[in-house]
């Protein structure tokens, strides 16, 4: 069974403190912050790969410009790719790091070891690959942890406030560091192969640190088996879509690249009813008829995925905060992004050129409803939006200092 992370009573009660306080007005739960940082390609360890090839480990942290809070909740994603391709900064998981910073969450997206030797039966071979990456997202977590003991936090995190997740294999990597005893490991596993020294725990680095977390965030992710699950272990968020023909919605056969059997799983419908069954908090939310990941490509469901999150994490973050599973809107701090400009886009909507109302105002910035940023056409009051899909963009705006986020409809 997993638990929790706690230090002295003492520290958990400054930390509840803090908490609290920095949990007032929408923090953790809506986007108060327009803008923000990332450091790429931070170095958290290494390991051996299944081909036994050294490997260095990279992350990339994602803040909110002009946050200053240093002691905030962190969590980490991991990509999808089917544990064979993909990488930390892909379309999977780097919007959903984008906007929970946002929200003043701390995020980190994480590069893992990759690669499935393709040895039939593939079961084995494929649980040997998610326990790597379960090394790899435990490294991360000890990582951080080491770095408010030893480096004085330099990511301002709050270590006892510690959440993990992913999308598709990102998933996978989540659940099994969840819900995955040493002693529940298959016995097919050979942990005498390259990579795979230490269990569970491994030897990615950071060791001597704790690798507990609070809490999960899976999208269209599965488990070998959910009776690994057990009373009091960790809560989690949920999502798949109902007609996934990548993982199973259920309980069913995973196959590789629609080809070849790998191994039964269960899914996301699976692990929230053994959930229920221990009455372990947790969210579910189901796209009915949709394929694999429709967050990635459809805004509606990823405005919904982002929405829920938040949700479920502030439940956690912030004391008194009751669990809530539906979607709600999520609004933008008027007191942050608006302070002091009177900026109006026009004409909104367009179906073409848009000008700022305000000669001293410039636009820094246009990203769309997915959090991607757009190459801008503009002469720093004027913007050029005849090329770009209809849809709905956000627009950063700088004047005097001062700096607002937009809202453009392209029509």
């Amino acid at each position: 069974m997993k638990t929790r992370l706690f230090t002295t009573l003492l520290l958990l009660t400054l930390f509840a403190f803090e908490t609290k306080a920095q949990c007032e007005g929408g923090r953790y739960r809506d986007k108060i912050y327009s803008t923000v940082n990332v450091i790429s390609d931070i170095s958290y360890g290494q390991n051996q790969t299944y081909a036994d090839e050294s490997q260095a480990l990279l992350l990339d942290v994602y803040q909110a410009t002009g946050d200053l809070n240093t002691l905030r909740p962190l969590v980490i994603m991991a990509h999808g790719g089917y544990f064979v391709g993909g990488n930390k900064a892909d379309e999977s998981v780097a919007p959903i790091c984008t906007e929970l910073a946002k929200m003043g969450y701390v995020t980190s997206s994480i590069s893992y070891r990759l690669g499935i030797p393709l040895v039939f039966p593939l079961d084995a071979p494929f649980m040997e690959a998610i326990m790597r990456a379960v090394q790899d997202m435990r490294a991360a977590v000890r990582f951080f942890r080491k770095s408010v003991a030893e480096n004085g936090n330099p990511y301002g995190i709050n270590p006892d406030e510690i959440y993990i997740g992913g999308v598709s294999a990102g998933g996978f990597i989540a659940l099994h560091l969840a819900y995955l005893d040493e002693d529940e490991l298959p016995a097919n596993i050979n942990l005498d192969n390259p990579g795979l020294e230490g269990g569970l725990e491994g030897q990615s680095g950071s060791a001597g640190y704790s690798s507990a977390v609070n809490g999960i965030i899976s999208v269209a992710g599965a488990i070998g088996d959910s009776a690994w699950i057990e009373p009091g272990d960790l809560p989690a968020f949920l999502s798949h879509g109902s007609a996934d023909a990548v993982v199973p919605f259920g309980s069913d056969m995973l196959t590789l690249f629609s080809a070849f059997d790998v191994a039964e799983v269960d899914g996301s419908s699976s692990i929230h009813e053994k959930l229920n069954q221990y009455e372990i908090e947790n969210c579910f939310e189901i796209y009915w008829g949709q394929d694999h990941v429709p967050q990635q490509n459809i805004e509606q469901y990823f405005d919904t995925t982002i929405s829920i999150v938040s949700n479920f994490l502030s439940h956690f973050v912030c004391p008194a905060t009751p669990l809530d599973c539906d979607y709600r809107e999520l609004i933008a701090s008027a007191e942050y992004l608006d302070a002091g400009i009177d900026v109006v886009l026009y004409p909104n909507p367009t179906t073409g050129m848009i000008y700022l109302s305000e000669k001293d105002a410039r636009v820094l910035g246009m990203y769309s409803s997915m959090g991607k940023k757009v190459d801008l056409k503009s002469n720093g009051r004027i913007i050029d939006c005849s090329f770009l899909p209809s849809g709905v963009y956000f627009i950063e705006v700088e004047q005097q200092g001062n700096l607002s986020t937009k809202r453009l409809i392209v029509q």
